[in-house]
């Protein structure tokens, strides 16, 4: 009797984790459907080379031009200087509360990290603004500091807590038996950390990495309040404007047709990042197969 109950119950739960589940799968292809149909037309009338190649965008012309390359530039750019610069340091921090300091001193700073974590993005644009925005204008001597490079330190500051956290979770995950077979045969701790613990946590890490992937190119409202929000073809020390802000920016006052183009914007972010996380996917399917 008590065997047919659980059986009972693993069959319930089974099916609440799979209906959850499919519900998840659904909602994606809806909405990609539904970009689909509502960006693909606007698309189509704009041409798809003028609209992914086009460097020019203004949406008040007569005839309006919607050229987006600048945006998928900025956005690009902006993503990949934030990775590249905060998954260094979010893995050595990572290690360092992990592993090296005093479980005292790691707890504390594990929980400021998870606050930080949580600290809505416009209060990082308002900050921003105060602190940052100066800085860059005083260090470069320009007019203003609402910048790509102001928008890029913000992002850097806002994904730290998250790359973080899920690294260190999947560096602390690995096995205690590899370090202490590092030290039986008198490897260093450092060295050890290095070569033998984050291979391990690889996996892990990545996954880590595509967070901070997906919170730096789909963040809105900091970048907006700390880049100058300008549609021109990007640089560092030159105002910006990306794919999300775009979106926010023209959607209120948005005639029709400019209102199906700001989805199809959105349709390029949807494919844009997908393909991110496919890249990831198989990154990460082929680090837990080296691992198994």
């Amino acid at each position: 009797m008590k065997t047919q109950k659980v059986y009972i119950y693993n069959n319930i739960f089974k099916a609440i984790v799979f209906f959850f589940a499919f519900i998840t799968v659904l909602s994606v292809i809806l909405i990609g459907v539904f970009m689909v149909i509502n960006g693909g037309p606007s698309i189509a009338r704009v041409g798809l080379k003028d609209f992914l190649l086009g460097k020019v965008w203004n949406s008040a012309n007569e005839p309006p031009q919607y050229g987006i390359l600048a945006f998928i530039l900025s956005s690009f750019y902006s993503t990949f200087f934030t990775v590249l610069i905060a998954v260094p340091i979010s893995i050595l921090v990572a290690l360092a509360i992990g592993q090296l300091m005093p479980k005292g001193l790691g707890t504390i700073i594990r929980s400021v990290i998870s606050l930080l974590a949580g600290i809505p993005s416009v209060i990082y644009g308002f900050l921003g603004i105060i602190f940052i925005v100066p800085i860059v204008q005083m260090l470069f001597n320009l007019s203003s500091g609402l910048t790509m490079l102001s928008s890029v330190i913000v992002l850097i500051i806002m994904t730290l807590p998250t790359i973080i956290s899920v690294s260190e979770t999947s560096i602390n995950a690995v096995d205690k038996g590899y370090m202490e077979a590092a030290f039986a045969l008198g490897v260093r701790k450092e060295y050890a950390l290095f070569t033998i613990v984050l291979p391990a946590a690889k996996s892990g890490i990545m996954a880590a990495v595509l967070l901070g992937v997906g919170r730096a190119i789909g963040e809105t409202m900091a970048v907006m309040m700390v880049a100058g929000n300008i549609p021109q073809m990007p640089s560092m020390l030159k105002p910006a404007r990306f794919l999300t802000t775009a979106i926010v920016t023209e959607m209120s006052y948005a005639t029709e047709q400019t209102r199906g183009v700001l989805i199809g914007i959105g349709l390029v972010l949807f494919v844009f990042i997908f393909i991110i996380n496919s890249i990831f996917h198989i990154f990460m399917k082929r680090a837990g197969a080296q691992n198994g």
